[in-house]
């Protein structure tokens, strides 16, 4: 596979947020074809009435043949079907890839069958918004983003590569190489765990006994915006890394406890360490 421009044939499967995204960013680096496949008519007419595709399916089949990279949008049980379902028609060399947001599940899976002809590259683009569907996608969408990859000893230098490159072509800044193992833990804090307390945030208090619009401020915003989120999704990934979720829950728990308690007592000194700790630690998240 000659990657060097990037003129690839590419299918996209799942012309959702995240797909349409790829469609979009991918369309103007000269790569080959670009085939969107979705089980929704509607969403293959508007990538196609927007160009950003150049055929569309609406199932898997023996098109496959000609791809040289598959980039599968789906929830993480949907995209082990459909590799399931179709990898018999894909060519030797072939490469695969995903941006399942939990990992060790989706990999080991996919590996039990999938044939050393072909390459499952495990990868997880960290970007989106609050928006669901073709409509909030954006080239944009991966700027500045960053991407992990999770290989495994499968996997080789020439897939890993390849979708590295693919990463910084479409915008990211930043492509990390880690184990499933390990993305799924750093993932369920950074990802899984603010989600949790975006929903919860919003759901501990009864609205409707004040109009809190009135009274919002840059901080609740910033706080609760991924609380407008995807239900399916968020409920596969929480319960498909429960485990590790709820470890990180009762983590979280233990340290707003111990402000709690600091609060109580109005131990000023306490709730001032707790304070710099945080305002340190935030700092070097975003430092440089």
């Amino acid at each position: 596979m000659d990657d060097s421009d990037f003129k690839l044939k590419v299918a996209i499967v799942g012309m959702g947020l995240i797909g349409g995204s790829y469609a979009m960013a991918l369309r103007p680096l000269n790569t080959e074809q670009v085939i969107g496949i979705d089980n929704d008519k509607n969403t293959l007419e508007s990538a196609l009435n927007m160009e950003i595709i150049d055929r569309g399916y609406e199932r898997g089949g023996s098109f496959l043949k000609e791809i040289d990279l598959i980039i599968i949008a789906l929830y993480p049980k949907d995209t082990v079907k459909f590799v399931k379902d179709n990898f018999k028609y894909l060519k030797s060399g072939a490469i695969i890839t995903d941006t399942s947001g939990i990992k060790q599940c989706v990999v080991s899976e996919i590996n039990s069958f999938l044939p050393e002809r072909l390459e499952f590259v495990p990868g997880h683009p960290m970007a989106g918004n609050e928006f669901k569907g073709i409509a909030g996608a954006s080239k944009d969408i991966f700027k500045d983003a960053n991407y992990i990859i999770t290989p495994t000893a499968k996997n080789t230098s020439r897939g890993i590569n390849l979708i590295g490159k693919m990463a910084r072509k479409i915008g990211c800044s930043n492509v990390t190489c880690i184990s499933p193992e390990r993305h799924d833990r750093v993932i369920t804090f950074t990802s899984q765990l603010p989600h949790v307390i975006a929903v919860s945030l919003m759901n501990s208090q009864d609205q409707n006994e004040e109009n809190i619009k009135s009274f919002t401020g840059g901080s609740f915003r910033d706080a609760t915006r991924v609380a407008q989120i995807n239900t399916s999704l968020w409920t596969e990934l929480f319960t498909m890394n429960s485990d590790i979720l709820v470890e990180e829950i009762e983590k979280f728990e233990e340290s707003i406890n111990l402000l709690k308690k600091a609060i109580i007592s109005k131990d000023v000194d306490s709730i001032k360490n707790i304070f710099e700790k945080a305002s340190s630690s935030r700092k070097e998240l975003v430092k440089g």
